[in-house]
């Protein structure tokens, strides 16, 4: 954690470059594992859906509808916690400790048997994420956990089962970011500061949807990849693409 020795923003890039570093290393097998099995899903005919609550939400949005991305990755939103679209912010985070609200999202979601959910919580000791992984198992839903597992060892579990999401997952990707989020101290500041959380899920998510990518092409199928609507032609590709897989997309 950086003390402030350098430029804020120097120690920052540091604290981030560094946690990027450390996962790009120690969570290559974890990354491949999920971007096989969200190519194994696409190759069977199944569907693709993220989900996060609060600022984890940012990087579940991060890999939908997303020029260079996968056409069918769909998000899996529950109002009131996708990001701080709530007035006060406060009440979002209190929806995310409500038990039983994953199982009505779910209810009422496209998922099916067969799916993928991607399921984003720094944290993992909410009963949202938790029950989201584990109701969508019940399913016959295979589950991908992006969390910080050193939440489950220096935190309790705010579920009443006492288990963190990474319990309720077919593969779980670590982000490796520190408990608090935050990365930085400095004299005279009296909480630590600069979250790194976003930065570095974000890159785990657009890593794992790489491998799935590159997973298909190897497998002989095109992945059905979105292409910048910036850029000659970007249109009429994004149309055809999204056309062709109609059926697994939720976003258009």
């Amino acid at each position: 954690m950086g003390t402030g020795e350098g430029t804020a923003a120097a120690d920052f890039f540091a604290a981030a470059i560094g946690l990027l570093r450390e996962v790009a290393e120690t969570e290559a097998g974890n990354v491949a594992a999920a971007g096989e099995l969200l190519a194994d899903t696409v190759a069977e005919g199944g569907r693709l859906f993220a989900f996060g609550a609060g600022h984890s939400s940012l990087a579940a949005q991060d890999v939908v509808y997303r020029a260079g991305g996968l056409a069918v990755v769909n998000l899996l939103a529950v109002p009131g916690v996708v990001g701080v679209d709530v007035h006060p912010a406060t009440l979002g985070s209190a929806l995310e400790r409500v038990s039983g609200l994953a199982g009505t999202v779910l209810d009422a979601s496209p998922l099916r048997e067969g799916d993928t959910l991607i399921v984003v919580s720094l944290s993992g000791r909410n009963a949202l994420p938790v029950e989201m992984a584990r109701d969508a198992r019940a399913r016959g839903v295979r589950v991908v956990g992006v969390t910080s597992v050193e939440y489950a060892t220096r935190t309790t579990s705010r579920h009443a089962s006492g288990t963190f999401l990474k319990d309720h997952c077919d593969v779980v990707v670590d982000s490796r970011v520190p408990v608090g989020d935050a990365t930085l101290t400095a004299p005279g500041v009296p909480a630590p500061f600069a979250p790194a959380s976003t930065v570095v899920t974000s890159a785990l998510m657009q890593a794992v949807v790489a491998t799935a990518a590159r997973s298909l092409a190897a497998r002989g199928i095109e992945p059905p990849l979105l292409r910048s609507g910036n850029v000659d032609g970007g249109h009429a590709w994004n149309a055809r693409v999204l056309a062709e897989y109609g059926d697994r997309i939720f976003h258009s």
